[in-house]
């Protein structure tokens, strides 16, 4: 499955089958919390919730080489800008909260459909075009779904 389609299809059809308070091979969010964390991390790619890089600038090429390698994050990977304590979730249901994955994935196709060539910044990796977007959240998506037995 490419890395579209997985994103679009593939990965919301796995989360349907996540359990809100699952806890995961790892860390310390659960199901539900997994969820709007990536359905937030997906937001930062639709042009509308401007980030700053928090990578030191002479770190940041290797990241960003990181970040478009096929090497996975590894489990326990640290994001500085999430808390120790995950933040409780904010949807009432799983439901809501894949829909909201959905709606953020549209919404960031369709950005870099309406902005030919456009970049966004990461906090991590600095300016990334759409397939390197994309190359990300797949990334992101496997390693969690991973995380949670999906894959």
């Amino acid at each position: 499955m490419d890395k579209l389609n997985f994103i679009k299809n593939g990965f919301p059809q796995l989360l349907k089958k996540l359990d809100p308070n699952a806890k995961g091979a790892w860390g310390v969010m659960n199901g539900l919390q997994m969820v709007e964390h990536m359905a937030e991390s997906i937001s930062f790619a639709t042009g509308k919730n401007n980030q700053v890089i928090h990578t030191p600038a002479e770190q940041l090429p290797g990241y960003k080489e990181f970040a478009m390698s096929e090497r996975e994050f590894k489990p326990n990977t640290k994001n500085a800008l999430m808390p120790e304590v995950p933040v409780p979730a904010t949807k009432a249901s799983m439901e809501e909260a894949i829909a909201e994955v959905e709606a953020q994935t549209a919404a960031f196709i369709s950005y870099f459909e309406n902005n030919k060539g456009a970049t966004l910044t990461n906090s991590f990796f600095g300016e990334l075009n759409f397939e390197e977007w994309l190359h990300l959240f797949h990334k992101h998506a496997v390693h969690h779904a991973k995380q949670f037995g999906l894959l």
